[in-house]
């Protein structure tokens, strides 16, 4: 598959940027990013804020359903749609804060003629950039290691990946957040479990590749260095709003 990479140069000069948000993918995962744009905005009012026109669509087929259960309907369809009426909108180009949406990249990008954001290969370059030919220890649905989603691209970069040895625990700890239920002491302690499991792996970085975990990141307790794949693409949207 070959990916559209867009820069922050690639938005026109001196326009109002407006950012096109294919969310839902959860609904919390989706609000926590739309405030992780606010808070990197270094804003002295309302103006100075980045316009976002977000599709806050928890309809979108379950990932997980389609992806590891292999019984539900494709979300591809749904996210194109939701794609060619962000840019009908104004939508300068798009974003998805969900990693394992991507699988479904392709759709939405053919949907439309305005660039569609690619979180891994965002977070990828941030880590390469940083941490040259490092270990990444992967934190995310067991849906990405199925797919591959980050495997190639990891290796185009020198990076290599290291996954939990119980993925099992981990959508649990996934799940337990799209029920309102991350911040209870059990999903925090297995969460953390897993982040120190992969630095005894040898992992040099870890990454936070699922949208839901960025929504509970604050309870992570681990010792090496975190990369959110949440954050990562906030600042990355910001810096295009900007100019820079």
């Amino acid at each position: 598959m070959n990916y559209i990479k867009e820069s922050a140069s690639s938005v026109p000069a001196n326009s109002h940027v407006m950012v096109g948000v294919l969310g839902g993918m959860g609904p919390d995962a989706t609000v926590a990013f739309m405030q992780r744009v606010i808070d990197a905005t270094p804003a002295r009012d309302d103006i100075d804020h980045v316009h976002m026109l977000v599709d806050n669509n928890p309809k979108v087929p379950s990932r997980i359903k389609a992806l590891i259960d292999g019984d539900g309907e494709s979300p591809g369809p749904m996210i194109a749609e939701m794609a060619r009426r962000l840019e009908q909108a104004g939508s300068h180009f798009l974003v998805m804060p969900c990693n394992t949406a991507h699988f479904y990249w392709k759709d939405a990008q053919d949907a439309v003629t305005i660039p569609v954001w690619h979180i891994v290969e965002r977070t990828l370059d941030t880590i390469a950039h940083r941490l040259l030919g490092a270990r990444v220890g992967m934190l995310c649905s067991p849906a990405l290691r199925k797919i591959g989603l980050y495997e190639g691209l990891a290796e185009k970069r020198g990076l290599s990946l290291v996954y939990p040895h119980d993925e099992d625990a981990m959508l649990e700890v996934i799940r337990a957040v799209k029920r309102g239920q991350g911040c209870h002491p059990d999903t925090l302690r297995a969460f953390s479990l897993a982040a120190n499991e992969l630095a005894e792996q040898q992992a040099d970085v870890l990454v936070l590749a699922c949208t839901e975990l960025s929504v509970i990141a604050g309870g992570l307790e681990v010792a090496i260095p975190v990369v959110d794949t949440l954050q990562v693409l906030a600042d990355d949207v910001v810096a295009a709003a900007r100019g820079s």
